[in-house]
């Protein structure tokens, strides 16, 4: 996806309160950081941040972390938060690739919002349902395995539940359109999916649990 580089923009996001410096100093204490034992949820891919703090204002019993590789997506989202208090959010700049040195089983739930699909086959382990990456959430995951997927790709999205079945998960909920849907589904809109859904693209959608 496209996006503008912003000047200086690691300089602005450091600023922040919400933004987690050295987050490896809290691998399996992230409860202690947040001060409650309630549960811990992860979008990886945040980019501007609208899905993971509205998320946050709307369940203020659940701790969000937003994870973003560039900083310049997220300058959009610290620059929204500085007029809001949401104890219960905090945002980190890293790659994904590294979520097992800064968690330990910790995590309860994984957002994947309209992430990158890597389309060319020879990305196919950059895509972030990848069984490499499927094997990297198992380090993190507290006990279920939960992740929720939105993407506007239908050629990931029918990778993702190709994938995702055969490392044993099943689908709760899947949806090929989702703002016209008739399941009852919890949708906060992404940034780009805000501009998608002017588009008229159909929204796909999967709740994905691990089968124990």
């Amino acid at each position: 996806m496209r996006y503008n580089v912003v000047k200086d923009a690691d300089k602005i996001i450091s600023k922040s309160n919400y933004l987690v410096d050295n987050p490896e100093n809290y691998k399996n204490k992230w409860s202690d950081f947040f001060q409650n034992k309630n549960p811990i949820h992860i979008e990886l891919g945040m980019g501007r941040g609208d899905f993971i703090i509205n998320m946050a204002k709307a369940h203020p019993n659940i701790n969000y972390i937003g994870i973003e590789l560039y900083a310049s997506q997220m300058v959009m989202a610290v620059d929204r938060l500085k007029s809001l208090n949401l104890p219960n959010l905090k945002l980190i700049n890293m790659d994904a690739h590294d979520l097992d040195k800064i968690f330990g089983k910790e995590i309860d739930t994984i957002y994947l919002t309209f992430s990158e699909p890597w389309p060319k086959k020879q990305d196919e382990k950059k895509r972030f349902t990848h069984e490499s990456y499927l094997r990297l959430y198992d380090k993190i995951f507290k006990r279920d395995k939960h992740i929720i997927l939105k993407t506007d790709n239908k050629g990931l999205f029918a990778y993702s539940l190709e994938s995702l079945s055969q490392y044993w998960y099943s689908f709760e909920r899947v949806s090929l359109d989702l703002h016209h849907s008739e399941i009852p589904i919890e949708n906060i809109m992404t940034d780009f999916e805000k501009q998608y859904f002017k588009e008229g693209r159909p929204i796909y959608y999967v709740d994905a649990k691990f089968i124990k």
